[in-house]
């Protein structure tokens, strides 16, 4: 899961911020939103959940079972339904026997 960095950013007193403050903050900002990317979700297999610590709440694919996971704080939950799907066409056809007559 990822985590903010820490910052000794002063604490505002009143009613406004200094630029310098404000500036500071939105760099700080800025280097911990491109730390993770909020639409992609870890990959892990049955082994690395039995032996990794998860936060309640954490949402994980499960590549073992190819479903998304969410922990409860006891165990991981499926989301929803292993769906296979088709990954090819075929198609079969018959045209029994033609004959044509010229008169």
């Amino acid at each position: 899961m990822g985590k903010l960095l820490e910052t000794r950013l002063p604490i505002s007193q009143g009613d406004s911020v200094d630029s310098v403050t404000f500036n500071r903050l939105v760099r700080v900002l800025e280097i911990n939103l491109s730390a993770f990317d909020p639409d992609t979700v870890k990959h892990y297999t049955n082994s690395d959940v039995s032996e990794l610590q998860f936060a309640t709440g954490a949402i994980i694919f499960n590549s073992t079972v190819e479903v998304h996971q969410a922990f409860d704080g006891n165990e991981f939950r499926n989301l929803y339904e292993h769906q296979t799907y088709i990954s090819g066409v075929s198609a079969t056809m018959s045209l029994g026997a033609v004959t044509v007559t010229i008169g």
